[in-house]
């Protein structure tokens, strides 16, 4: 592992967050010499960010942290072209009314990371540029520092054209905007460095040589390797969808339960990237084996899930958890709630339909299956009969525990 005599990149370093920087012994010197400027930027695509995001919003507080200033760039502007990167099809273009949406949804995730109130990090919007770019001059300007040629051999172009696959001439100039974004925050910020995933580095060094060639600055990339669990998946991915940052998407105790379900070769590597324990804790926590373990997961969990979403529901999902799965159904406070409609319920509402509508299956098909395959469970007795109806009375007391399998429940209630 390389040394740094920088606090910020030693840790980075010692966690395992870097995977490429431009001119490392440069950029250790810079920030050994005092605080620096760094972002990250965010494209307004959904109105939360995922636990894909994680390792790039983990860096921005450890830049804070350790005394320097983080930004954070959503891209209200870039948005509206889309980042081809990854992608074999071009994304939806999404309305101005649904980027406003999706940027106060971003706010919300990013802030229970980073502090915006007392400006020691900020919160940034590209349009603020970008909208106000005229096309002839921006082309003078800029496009004359790119060349077709460059552009096709990024991966982001290269492996949509190798598949076949349409490049709009819109997503083609998200390369060059997201260099200007560089330009703009070295200009207006004195941002000397952009962090990202490892798919980003060569939007980065466009940023990097087109700052050199107009102003003359030197500014450097730091990328993070991609995160893959030990069995080869995605880290953020589930059977389920994206795990998402904001509550209102997904409740603090499905958040608590995807870290505690961490594969156990991934235990150490996780609490290194998505906790802020001390290493030689961590180094303590990966020794331990077999049933001792799962005790470093619920570790994993608690600190995860109290980054984002505080200690005090961190101290609720793990009460559920322990409730559900090791004292077989005490108390359920935490676990996520499902109202449904009373009128409905007055009438009689199938179990196959309060499963689809509680979120626990994806179809009434899908529920049948459940049901027969001895998977489905009302208040933890097992549900045989898959034409079974629920009414008023089988909420009598207020609430009902459905679960699908042994992992997945929620507290059903009228309304």
């Amino acid at each position: 592992m390389h040394r740094f005599r920088s606090d910020f990149l030693n840790e980075l370093a010692s966690r395992g967050y870097i995977h490429q920087i431009s001119e490392p012994e440069e950029l250790d010197a810079l920030f050994c010499r005092g605080r620096v400027t760094a972002y990250v930027g965010f494209d307004c695509t959904a109105d939360s960010l995922h636990v894909g995001h994680l390792v790039s919003i983990m860096m921005l507080r450890i830049l804070e942290r350790t005394g320097h200033r983080p930004i954070a760039l959503v891209g209200g502007g870039t948005t509206k072209v889309g980042d081809p990167s990854g992608r074999d099809e071009t994304r939806q273009l999404l309305t101005d009314a649904q980027i406003e949406h999706n940027k106060a949804g971003l706010l919300r995730s990013l802030s229970k990371f980073l502090d915006f109130e007392k400006g020691s990090a900020l919160l940034l919007d590209n349009a603020e540029w970008l909208d106000k770019l005229e096309y002839i001059p921006f082309l003078r300007e800029v496009g004359v520092h790119f060349t077709v040629n460059r552009m096709l051999t990024f991966e982001s172009v290269k492996s949509r054209l190798e598949r076949e696959q349409p490049l709009t001439f819109l997503e083609f100039n998200y390369m060059i905007m997201q260099a200007y974004d560089f330009l703009q925050l070295a200009r207006r910020y004195d941002c000397r460095l952009q962090m990202g995933g490892s798919d980003q580095w060569g939007n980065i060094v466009n940023g990097i040589e087109l700052a050199r060639k107009l102003d003359g600055r030197h500014l450097f990339a730091l990328t993070t390797p991609l995160i893959t669990t030990a069995s080869g998946q995605k880290m953020g991915k589930t059977a389920a969808g994206a795990v998402w940052l904001n509550a209102e998407r997904l409740p603090p105790f499905e958040y608590f339960q995807f870290w505690r379900n961490t594969e156990d070769d991934d235990v150490g590597r996780f609490l290194r990237l998505f906790t802020e324990l001390p290493l030689s804790e961590i180094e303590r926590l990966e020794r331990l084996r077999g049933a001792e373990l799962n005790e470093a997961k619920k570790i994993l969990a608690f600190e995860a899930t109290a980054l984002c979403h505080g200690r005090a529901a961190a101290e609720k999902a793990r009460a559920a958890a322990e409730a559900v799965f090791e004292h077989k159904g005490q108390a359920l406070e935490g676990l996520p709630v499902v109202p449904v409609d009373r009128t409905r319920l007055a009438e009689g509402m199938p179990i196959i339909e309060l499963f689809h509508l509680a979120g626990l299956c994806q179809s009434h098909s899908e529920a049948r299956r459940l049901v027969r395959q001895g998977g489905a469970r009302l208040d933890d007795r097992p549900i045989e009969d898959e034409t079974m109806r629920v009414d008023l009375d089988t909420f009598k007391a207020g609430a009902v525990k459905l679960s699908a399998g042994k992992k997945r429940h929620v507290l059903v209630r009228p309304v």
